[in-house]
C-alpha cells in the first residue's frame, strides 16, 4: 500500500526512477474509469509514459500494482513491534506496531478510498488482500515469539491486531474527510477490550 498521491506527466523519460509510483497511479487512474477486468498491462504502461518490459521489472501482474507499499507497511509494523517497551504486554505492544501503520497510511486518505473502492469491486483483488494481510500476522505473529509470546498467544494477538488494522482501515476511509486513522485503530482496540472484559 501506498499512501501518497502523485502527479506525473505523459512526455516523461521512460527510465526515470520513480516508474513504479507513476506505474501505480496510472494503474489506479484505469481502474476506475474502466474497471479492472477490463484494464491491461499495455494501456497501464502507456498512460504511465513506460513500456510494458518496465511494467514488469516493478511487478508481477496488474493486481500487484494496487499493492505497492505493502512490503514497507509490513517493516514499518514489524520494526515498530520489535522495539516496543520490554514490559509492554503482547496487544500494547501490537497497539504500538498499529500506531506505526496508521502513520504509513493515514496520510492517503483520498488515494486509499479510491484504491479500495477498486479492491472492493473485485474478488480476485480481495482475495489478493487477504492474503496480505495473512502475511501480515504471520510477520507480526514471528516477532511476538521473538518478544516471549509463546504459542497460540502469539498468533491470536496477531490475528486481533490486523483485524483491527481492517476493520479501522475500513471505517477511516468511509469516513468523514477529516479522519484520523490513528485516533480509529486506537478507539477499535479500545472497544475490543471492552467487550473482552463483559
Amino acid at each position: 500500500m501506498s499512501h501518497c498521491d502523485i502527479n506525473y506527466h505523459r512526455a516523461m523519460s521512460r527510465w526515470e526512477p520513480d516508474s513504479a509510483e507513476r506505474l501505480r497511479a496510472a494503474a489506479l487512474e484505469i481502474y476506475l474509469e474502466q474497471g479492472y477486468e477490463q484494464t491491461t498491462v499495455a494501456q497501464i504502461a502507456d498512460r504511465a509514459g513506460v513500456t510494458a518490459r518496465t511494467f514488469f521489472r516493478h511487478f508481477a501482474d496488474k493486481r500487484e500494482v494496487l499493492f505497492l507499499g505493502s512490503e514497507l507497511l509490513e517493516q514499518e509494523m514489524t520494526a515498530a513491534l520489535a522495539a516496543a517497551p520490554a514490559s509492554a504486554r503482547p496487544i500494547e505492544a501490537v497497539a504500538v506496531a498499529l500506531d506505526a501503520a496508521a502513520e504509513f497510511l493515514g496520510s492517503g486518505l483520498a488515494h486509499s478510498r479510491r484504491r479500495q473502492s477498486v479492491i472492493a469491486a473485485n474478488a480476485e483483488l480481495r482475495e489478493r488482500e487477504l492474503i496480505k494481510m495473512a502475511r501480515l500476522v504471520d510477520s507480526l505473529a514471528q516477532v511476538l515469539r521473538q518478544r516471549g509470546s509463546a504459542e497460540p498467544e502469539a498468533r491470536l494477538v496477531a490475528e486481533v491486531g490486523i483485524a483491527v488494522l481492517r476493520t479501522g482501515f475500513e471505517q477511516w476511509v468511509g469516513g468523514p474527510d477529516d479522519g484520523d486513522l490513528a485516533g480509529v485503530l486506537r478507539e477499535s482496540l479500545a472497544r475490543l477490550g471492552a467487550l473482552v472484559e463483559r
